[in-house]
């Protein structure tokens, strides 16, 4: 899957600091080509502030008049709109049109069109559009804000490209007879330290193994809580020594 291929392009933006930010989500989602057609003055010093690492993204941007020349070159040219009517009812979220974008971008270049802040794109921009993209939004409040909608849409594609795995658990499942020193050990350490009495520790236990059995599953996990009863068992019988030691101290 070919990210390299895969154009931002943002049509006449009103704010350095929305520009910026568009460079650091595309850096962030692995996408290194902007484009802005219909360019207006910005504040570059904003635009570089909101880029954090990503100012040589910043730097590389390619202006162009119209949105026309900006992708003059693609052969896929997706556009964003919030609004909805007649012309746009073929419109589909982000992770919909996450394949079909990077199938293409395969063969070529690919153009993902986002308009103003202030108005979005014009029907004669998205008439230059093959496909239209639409991220779901509550209805009472469709408008996104642009540098958020450009980290929506790569952050689709990003993961449909599958390069990202995530952390996987290096430590294997705990035995159950590991599992079972851990609870011994937790229940000696409770009833050193006063947490329940005898009589009642096979009920303590049960609620002890219902709680842990959510969440301590691996070797790892099991063997931090041995260290915890261990260490709480060693700090009951040091406080027991000492109130010990200063009983005899004073008997004498």
């Amino acid at each position: 899957m070919n990210l390299e291929n895969v154009r931002i392009v943002l049509v006449g933006p009103l704010y350095g600091g929305n520009v910026g930010a568009v460079c650091r989500a595309m850096r962030n989602m692995g996408l290194n080509d902007l484009a802005i057609a219909d360019p207006r003055p910005l504040n570059m010093l904003e635009a570089r502030m909101m880029s954090c690492h990503a100012e040589p993204l910043l730097r590389a941007r390619r202006t162009f008049d119209t949105l026309a020349e900006a992708v003059a070159d693609c052969g896929l040219v997706i556009g964003t709109s919030a609004r909805r009517g007649l012309y746009r009812q073929h419109a589909k979220p982000p992770r919909e049109w996450a394949p079909t974008i990077l199938e293409a971008s395969e063969t070529g270049k690919v153009g993902l069109v986002f308009g103003r802040e202030d108005k979005g794109l014009s029907n004669e921009e998205l008439a230059l559009c093959t496909h239209i993209v639409q991220i779901p939004t509550t209805d009472e409040a469709m408008s996104i804000n642009l540098a958020q909608s450009v980290m929506i849409c790569c952050y689709e594609l990003f993961v449909a490209t599958d390069v990202y795995e995530a952390p996987q658990e290096k430590s294997g499942e705990a035995p159950s007879a590991l599992r079972e020193r851990m609870f011994g050990l937790w229940r000696k350490m409770m009833l050193d330290v006063g947490f329940m009495e005898e009589d009642k520790a096979d009920h303590m236990m049960m609620g002890l193994r219902r709680i842990l059995g959510r969440g301590v599953h691996t070797v790892d996990d099991v063997k931090i809580m041995m260290g915890i009863a261990r260490q709480a068992q060693w700090a009951s019988s040091r406080a027991n020594s000492r109130e010990k030691e200063s009983s005899t101290g004073l008997t004498g």
